[in-house]
């Protein structure tokens, strides 16, 4: 998605400054692993940056708004990620409602015990799932481009392993036996959806 100039006429040069638009320490850690130290990365949480209310419905639509908010206030390019689960026995729930599942303090083990206590309910076996991230790059006052990407896999009850955040412990990729939060980090950055996201953000920028 290109929401306002063609995305192969924009580039972004090695050394550029940007400012990673999350308060979440473990996408700013995936971030700065995927963009391979590339730039100079701050984020919205170390410029004191307020998170905007998330008023979208879909994915690319928050990432853009984040986005637009952290370039706006930081006068600097931002990057900004919007992801969550999408359970097919949920009808996409929790989508991107994702975070809010946990409560206001976005505790994810709760948000984990809603989705098995919401399959159980709707009585359904179904457990497939799928992760998806957008990423939106916003100039001040100019251009935004988005690109989204996913992984499908399986949801599994109880959680298992620590090595992730959100709802890593419960979902595996397809052709896995381990969840995400059992993998390394490196393997997950190496297959996950905000890996094939900034694929394209690669392909289209860099």
């Amino acid at each position: 998605m290109d929401t306002n100039a063609n995305p192969t006429r924009l580039t972004l040069p090695a050394g550029t400054k940007l400012v990673a638009a999350t308060h979440n320490p473990g996408k700013a850690r995936e971030i700065g692993a995927l963009l391979e130290g590339r730039f100079e990365v701050l984020t919205a949480a170390s410029l004191d940056i307020p998170e905007p209310e998330e008023t979208e419905t879909t994915f690319v639509g928050n990432a853009v708004l984040k986005a637009r908010h952290a370039a706006r206030v930081s006068g600097v390019i931002a990057l900004a990620d919007d992801s969550g689960l999408s359970v097919v026995g949920l009808n996409g729930d929790p989508g991107v409602l994702s975070a809010r599942w946990g409560g206001p303090d976005k505790d994810f083990g709760l948000a984990m015990r809603r989705i098995e206590a919401a399959l159980i309910e709707a009585g359904t076996d179904d457990r497939r799932a799928f992760f998806s991230c957008a990423l939106a790059v916003a100039w001040p006052d100019g251009p935004v481009v988005a690109f989204e990407g996913q992984i499908h896999g399986t949801l599994t009850f109880p959680a298992r392993g620590d090595r992730g955040f959100g709802y890593d412990p419960i979902f595996m990729p397809e052709g896995e036996t381990r969840t995400f939060a059992e993998m390394d980090p490196a393997e997950k950055d190496a297959i996950s959806h905000r890996a094939r996201a900034f694929a394209q953000l690669r392909a289209a920028l860099f």
